[in-house]
């Protein structure tokens, strides 16, 4: 690529990046644009000759959803995205589970996740033989899973839910009781949602938490109240249950960065992964927000280079497998969640 090339491709993604704070605290500089720009050139050009797509969660470094993404979004908007896709070959930038779940509702594409070992503390917190042993235990129960899970889970479900869908979902269910995994923290917040709309159901949890969301607690709310009270605090339902009612908003990844684009507040603490504060900087630059973010170092595996490594020789990594089987079983719970979600 000429000299003169390479320059347009910094001047772009110095548009795009210019406004968002790196981990270090630093702005992305045009310098440090320049140094992106070799490898997002090359990776835009080889995606369209390799005819690949691909899709990013927000928790992923800016450099890929600004630079080379094709979609971008929270887990439920990019499985739906996958499903939809034409390409021969998907590239999830995300975390295995995510991977699993293109795969899943799009199986003959070639699906790759650019670091392979990539998990979730969260999809690692139930194992098949839990939720087995939990059938046994709760046999009339509707079991429901969020989308942090792996397929193995997914196929022992009756239904899966991600965080933009789960409310809607579990107070239409026609079960009273209800087994919801893995996300305890998340349990505890429909439970709270329910009884506050007067739904009568019960919520037995299994399972574990998010190692981002689960971080932040009711004393942070309180910093953050008495340095910036000005400040709206938004959170996760991830979050636990005391900070999710202590802040001004509650909601998916989506919801959050609706609530934002249409607010008429200037400063915001956004208690989540810190890359969405990454999305809201370039979508908001007149707004503040607080250095309040938390990282996923999962997420953070994802990096160009791999991007690149996958699209140069896509036999150099493996792809994305789910055993046939469990993949028909666990589509039934994802489509279960789509058709769930239109109502």
């Amino acid at each position: 690529m000429t000299d003169n090339l390479l320059e347009q491709e910094a001047q772009r993604l110095y548009k795009s990046l210019g406004q968002i704070t790196r981990p270090d605290g630093q702005k992305y500089s045009l310098a440090y644009c320049k140094k992106l720009a070799p490898l997002t050139s090359q990776i835009n050009e080889l995606k369209k000759q390799k005819n690949a797509l691909i899709l990013t969660h927000y928790y992923c470094a800016p450099e890929i959803i600004f630079g080379v993404s094709d979609e971008i979004g929270d887990s439920y908007g990019l499985s739906k995205k996958a499903a939809q896709a034409s390409q021969d070959i998907l590239i999830f930038c995300g975390v295995s589970f995510m991977a699993q779940t293109a795969k899943l509702v799009n199986p003959s594409k070639k699906v790759f996740l650019p670091p392979t070992y990539a998990g979730c503390s969260l999809a690692q917190s139930i194992t098949p033989k839990e939720v087995e042993d939990l059938r046994k235990k709760y046999p009339l129960a509707q079991f429901i899973c969020y989308i942090n899970s792996t397929a193995e889970v997914k196929a022992l479900c009756d239904i899966c839910v991600t965080s933009a869908n789960v409310f809607d979902i579990v107070a239409a269910s026609p079960s009273k009781q209800i087994v919801f995994l893995p996300d305890i923290f998340m349990a505890q917040n429909i439970e709270a949602f329910l009884k506050a709309k007067g739904i009568d159901k019960e919520i037995i949890a299994a399972g574990g938490t998010c190692c981002v969301h689960d971080k932040y607690t009711l004393k942070d709310i309180e910093v953050i109240k008495q340095k910036y009270p000005q400040a709206k605090i938004i959170c996760h339902p991830e979050c636990r249950k005391e900070v999710c009612q202590a802040s001004d908003f509650c909601g998916s990844t989506s919801a959050m960065l609706k609530y934002v684009n249409e607010s008429s507040a200037a400063i915001f603490a956004v208690l989540s992964e810190r890359g969405i504060i990454a999305v809201l900087e370039q979508q908001n630059p007149t707004k503040t927000f607080l250095p309040t973010g938390r990282t996923c170092a999962q997420m953070k595996l994802n990096k160009l280079e791999d991007i690149l490594e996958i699209l140069k020789d896509d036999t150099s990594v493996p792809e994305v497998k789910v055993d046939d089987i469990i993949a028909q079983q666990a589509l039934k719970s994802i489509n279960a969640m789509f058709k769930g979600a239109k109502k």
